[in-house]
């Protein structure tokens, strides 16, 4: 198997290293485009209208940037979108010096961010949909592991960064790095050689003929169906324990932005040993196994969450949890990759793609404003306990625990 993928450890590794060193970039800008809105707003409705334009484009576009990737280059894809985000990013740079008023530097803010949804959203199926290209498929597990924690690592170190560059210069400094990861993440994927890619043929050129085939053959695959439902309802139902432990540390514990980092630190940390843990171990026999048991350890995790009195205790369960996400998050890409025709990969990893940033901005719609007239430890134990018993009923599903490979059957 692995003799029809030459040097892939090192062609994996250079395309990880070119998406880690993007991702650093966009997570410092991310992070301090919403420090700078929040610091300089106070305002719930600007912190609002600034989530809707990082996830709602991303969500839309998600549709037919699966279509894109199934039908075109994914490496170029990836180089465009990245370069979009750049000359965005470089736009932006320019204009806010000479933009006087706040409301207009902050209509900026949102304007960029819009643009970034959108290239995010290009980016992430051709992303997912590279990795079998390069990896044999008994690898995919770890390669996904390993790739986790380098992104995990990264999100570690980008609050930190984003907190020092904002401390010693300025948002536009900010832009400047992001700018700079783009051209160094752009030239190393560059130099990544990829088998000559071959146009599909024998199909309408239409997007959207292309993603109403996807979303047919997603409703023909029992097995891909469920698992989009039970990817959705992780995400719901994760919201209370995953996006909103700031505020529930600020009621509970203090809201010191000592705190705060330290959660957010202990959270990550969590996840880059998840990912650790799955690149040297694999995860179990079954991948389904290692999906209902991530599913599940994460809500048993949020009651958890919800019932701790105790700020290191709290700190302790969040260590886990981020343990807990990475086993799930990386069990479903894994999936993905291997029940998923390579045909109809970039098509279903659009689709997880909608699904993810979908259901997360329904669960901070709903959530949020939730999490305002209920107890929030409450809401998490609720939503905790809702998100084990779904990895129950889906472990009962023997269709869904049992199903076998697609070359397995016939």
């Amino acid at each position: 198997m692995e003799s029809t993928f030459p040097n892939w450890k090192r062609r994996t590794a250079l395309f990880f290293i070119s998406q880690g060193v993007t991702l650093f970039g966009s997570s410092i800008v991310q992070f301090a485009i919403v420090w700078y809105v929040t610091l300089t707003t106070a305002s719930g409705a600007w912190v609002a209208a600034l989530t809707v334009c990082s996830f709602l484009p991303q969500t839309l576009i998600s549709f037919v940037s699966g279509a894109w990737a199934d039908r075109h280059s994914k490496k170029m894809l990836i180089i465009l979108s990245d370069a979009a985000i750049a000359v965005s990013t470089l736009a932006l740079f320019l204009l806010i010096p000479a933009i006087k008023n706040e409301t207009a530097v902050l209509s900026a803010l949102l304007i960029a961010s819009v643009i970034r949804s959108v290239g995010a959203g290009i980016q992430m199926p051709a992303v997912g949909a590279m990795t079998p290209v390069l990896v044999p498929e008994e690898h995919l597990m770890r390669a996904n592991g390993v790739n986790a924690t380098l992104q995990s690592v990264i999100q570690f170190a980008s609050p930190a960064a984003a907190g020092a560059i904002l401390s010693l210069g300025s948002l536009r400094m900010s832009l400047l790095v992001d700018i700079a990861t783009a051209v160094v993440g752009i030239g190393l994927l560059s130099c990544l050689a990829l088998p000559k890619y071959t146009a599909l043929v024998g199909e309408a050129p239409s997007v959207f003929s292309d993603v109403k085939s996807g979303l047919r053959y997603v409703r023909s695959s029992s097995f891909l169906f469920k698992l989009l439902l039970l990817y959705g309802a992780f995400i719901l139902l994760s919201v209370p324990g995953g996006f909103l432990a700031a505020l529930l540390v600020t009621r509970v514990y203090g809201g010191t932005y000592l705190n705060l980092t330290i959660v957010e630190l202990v959270g990550f940390a969590g996840m880059a040993a998840g990912g650790l843990l799955l690149g040297v171990w694999g995860g179990f026999r079954s991948r389904t196994a290692t999906l209902l048991a991530g599913v599940a350890a994460c809500g048993l995790l949020t009651v958890g969450l919800g019932l701790s009195q105790n700020f290191i205790l709290y700190l302790g369960i969040m260590l886990f949890l981020g343990v807990a996400i990475t086993m799930a998050q990386t069990a479903v890409t894994t999936l993905v990759q291997e029940r998923a025709e390579a045909s109809m990969q970039g098509r279903v990893f659009g689709l997880t793609g909608a699904m993810y940033s979908g259901f997360l901005l329904l669960g901070m719609s709903v959530f949020g404003p939730l999490a305002d007239r209920v107890s929030l430890p409450l809401l998490m134990i609720l939503t905790g306990g809702a998100l084990a018993l779904v990895a129950l009923l889906f472990l009962l599903n023997k269709p869904f625990r049992k199903a076998p490979l697609p070359d397995q059957a016939e």
